[in-house]
């Protein structure tokens, strides 16, 4: 009579009992005799394999899984494990149910006593939840990782390029994160327009590092008081500054905020000058346009250099703006005026025919805008004194920012800080720009034609212009 131990699958006992045993475990359990067939299976494996009792009780593995390719890997596992010299495999692999694919731990053991074996035992764990959660894991890991390096790009971007243009117009490339078109919208917004008086001068008698070193620091303030107020620079050109208000953040005051921000500059001139005397650099007067109307904005360029800007006959008409201005002073077109609802401190008026216009507009020359700013700058008189007697000068004009060779004959009947009366017979008019050989070179802009002579304006005074006074006084 065969030992019970070793002939299992004729012990009714001890095969209700390995079932109960089987049945009650989370696990997935199946056992085999040697030649492959199903002895025992609990509910956790046929949970697992979707199928019921009987078609796995007494059926051959190789009927079961062998013959569905998509569990190949599945059934080679088992079949590895089976030809394997090893006790005992151990390996995580897909399996394809009808609804979805299971991740799992598949065990497989000999059944064997001290003497030989008598099958196999297969032991089947679902990880699937647990790897979803590892995957889960990982991806979050992995995700924030990724969320970390776009935030360091994003600070980098914006610390790097935020040096070039304003940080509201890389924002707003950042967000859109898509490649930039050419082309653009159009806005209403107001432009304001600066440039140093004299500053082409100034550059060519001092040294570059010195040169560059001002120029720096008088950039950086006008920065400040343009972003104080909402502004967006959209380029230096050399001395000069072009900024918007409006976009590409909108706004309904942009106007007086262009106001607010062009008196806030000319006050820091005071900073800007207290700053230059320190170092012995020379005093800077700077003059200020703003328009407001419909221009395109957006990419312009080409798909290889592309550059926020904008363009449009209001651009141009600001720059003409700013060109009638003098040291200190700030224009604004009658467009600006109008989009104000605030209290604004005019100066003076003046009617002009800007070139390429067509028509005369009335310029604005402010010098304070009210609540809600309440900004306000100084407006110093400078009034020529009468000399005793007339200090011959010989000048040329500027068109387009080049001297004419034509040279012109005069006489300075009145002298200021900054201001002069000229008594000439050359043809002049209100706004023409000149060049006086005095000292050095003396700039000056045309203001005025009182009693049929001209008031001048010093937009850049050489270094030796007191000297060069002093000694053709003393010389009459």
């Amino acid at each position: 009579m065969k030992d019970p131990i070793k002939d299992p699958i004729k012990d009714p006992i001890r095969d209700r009992i390995a079932e109960s045993i089987l049945n009650q475990l989370t696990e997935g359990m199946l056992a085999t005799d040697m030649s492959g067939t199903v002895l025992y299976v609990n509910q956790a494996a046929l949970d697992i394999f979707g199928l019921p009792r009987e078609e796995v009780k007494g059926k051959k593995l190789v009927s079961l899984f062998f013959k569905d390719p998509e569990n190949d890997t599945f059934a080679q596992t088992i079949l590895d494990a089976v030809e394997s010299v090893k006790r005992h495999t151990i390996a995580i692999v897909p399996f394809h149910t009808r609804k979805k694919i299971l991740q799992l731990r598949v065990l497989v053991s000999y059944l064997s006593d001290i003497d030989e074996d008598h099958g196999f035992v297969v032991a089947l764990t679902d990880l699937s939840e647990l790897m979803e959660l590892r995957d889960a894991a990982q991806y979050m890991k992995h995700l924030s990782k990724m969320n970390h390096q776009l935030e360091l790009r994003n600070e980098l971007l914006q610390k790097t390029f935020g040096m070039y243009v304003s940080d509201e117009v890389v924002t707003e490339l950042l967000e859109k994160a898509k490649d930039p078109q050419l082309g653009g919208t159009i806005q209403n917004l107001s432009i304001l327009m600066s440039d140093l008086r004299g500053f082409t001068v100034l550059s060519e008698q001092m040294d570059p590092e010195d040169l560059i070193s001002m120029l720096n620091h008088y950039l950086g303030l006008m920065t400040e008081a343009i972003q104080k107020y909402n502004g967006t620079i959209i380029e230096f050109i050399g001395d000069g500054i072009m900024a918007i208000f409006g976009a590409p953040v909108p706004s309904e005051t942009h106007a007086a905020d262009a106001v607010a921000a062009a008196i806030s500059m000319q006050a820091a001139m005071s900073r800007v000058n207290q700053w230059n005397a320190r170092r012995d650099y020379p005093r800077l007067e700077m003059g200020i346009g703003l328009n407001t109307g419909e221009v395109i904005i957006g990419n312009v360029g080409s798909r290889k250099r592309m550059k926020y800007g904008i363009v449009g006959s209001e651009v141009n008409l600001a720059g003409r703006i700013e060109s009638y201005t003098i040291g200190g002073q700030i224009l604004i077109s009658p467009s600006v005026k109008a989009a104000i609802p605030y209290p604004l401190t005019v100066e003076r008026e003046m009617t002009v025919l800007p070139k390429g216009v067509g028509k005369e507009i009335v310029l604005s020359h402010i010098t304070g805008i009210g609540d809600p700013y309440n900004l306000s700058i100084s407006s110093h008189q400078d009034i020529p004194h009468p000399l005793d007697q007339v200090l011959p000068i010989c000048f040329f004009l500027i068109q387009d920012k080049h001297t004419q060779d034509q040279v012109h004959f005069g006489g300075f009947i009145a002298l200021g800080r900054g201001t002069a009366i000229l008594k000439t017979e050359a043809s002049l008019k209100v706004f023409d720009n000149l060049q006086i050989n005095a000292g050095g070179k003396l700039l000056c802009k045309v203001l005025d034609n009182p009693d049929g002579n001209w008031f001048l304006q010093f937009t850049s005074i050489p270094s030796g212009f007191s000297a060069w006074v002093k000694s053709h006084l003393a010389s009459e």
